[in-house]
């Protein structure tokens, strides 16, 4: 299920998306020195550090990815330790009948920590430091008791197709707490999320509280020098990675090989993903990201 493609723009893309954010976050620190500047407000614009936005925001409101969420609430989320053997989706034609109604909101960024900035190769500075991996979706409202998130992945050549749906909505929440001149980003390995300022990393949760020491906040070159002791012995390429323990910087795809046909299945959860995996529906486990 893809998005709108862009041709041929991704680093183009990339370009402006760090260049529109440091330009972002430098006009905030210059507004805090100089003081507050009157200007007449203006319409909300596209998110300029998301390339192909409006593509992503026509895919969220578009009535397959409503089904594809339709089809993951429609399944009760499966209980025990993911070793149950996969259960078929009902392959209804109408997947959201009898759905209460509901509606996805705007996408918002998933950014991460970059493999050049956890190994300490890149220099302390936002552009450099982040990565855009995602862009996540929550609901509306909550659905039978349950609330849902959407993620939409990057589709080479441009443009944005429907990644997952995963249970819960703590990666929007998340997401959601950047304000103008800051970033949001997670710290998979520990489910850790912070907000990053021009040179500030402010936690966001328990989890970025332990992982900053108890510390309040710390610039972004003393963060730095945190992941790159915690991950920099764990990349891509790392004995680590090798032996399929990383999962945050640049992970192989999840293997599907256990799943025998194309068909819609659910394989046990306890905190459920609904992937699209070779085009087939499949309920995973994934760890809790924490919302301390």
């Amino acid at each position: 299920m893809r998005g709108t493609r862009t041709p041929n723009q991704p680093a183009a893309a990339s370009r402006f998306s760090r260049l529109a954010t440091i330009l972002v976050l430098s006009a905030s620190a210059l507004v805090s020195v100089a003081g507050p500047v009157h200007a007449a407000p203006a319409k909300d614009p596209l998110p300029a550090d998301i390339p192909d936005y409006q593509a992503a925001l026509d895919l969220v409101k578009s009535s397959s990815v409503r089904d594809a969420v339709c089809r993951f609430l429609s399944v009760p989320v499966p209980q025990g330790d993911g070793t149950a053997p996969a259960q078929p989706i009902p392959d209804k034609a109408e997947p959201c009948e009898g759905m209460p109604a509901f509606t996805v909101k705007d996408p918002l960024a998933l950014n991460e920590i970059s493999p050049g900035f956890a190994a300490g190769t890149s220099p302390p500075i936002p552009t450099e430091a982040l990565k855009l991996r995602h862009l996540v979706s929550a609901l509306n409202t909550t659905v039978n008791g349950r609330t849902a998130t959407v993620m939409l992945a990057p589709t080479q050549g441009g443009g944005w197709h429907l990644a997952a749906v995963r249970d819960g909505d703590s990666d929007a929440t998340y997401a959601g707490k950047a304000t103008v001149g800051t970033l949001v980003f997670t710290e998979p390995q520990i489910r850790a999320w912070y907000r990053l300022g021009l040179t500030t990393v402010e936690p966001l949760n328990d989890q970025a509280r332990q992982g900053l020491g108890g510390r309040s906040s710390l610039s972004l070159s003393e963060y730095q020098k945190l992941v790159k002791a915690r991950y920099a012995d764990k990349l891509p390429g790392s004995e680590y990675d090798a032996k399929g323990m990383s999962s945050g910087y640049g992970t192989p795809a999840e293997k599907t090989e256990d799943v025998p046909t194309r068909a819609p299945v659910v394989v046990g959860a306890a905190s459920a993903a609904l992937a699209l995996a070779g085009g087939a529906f499949i309920l995973r486990r994934r760890r809790n990201t924490g919302t301390g």
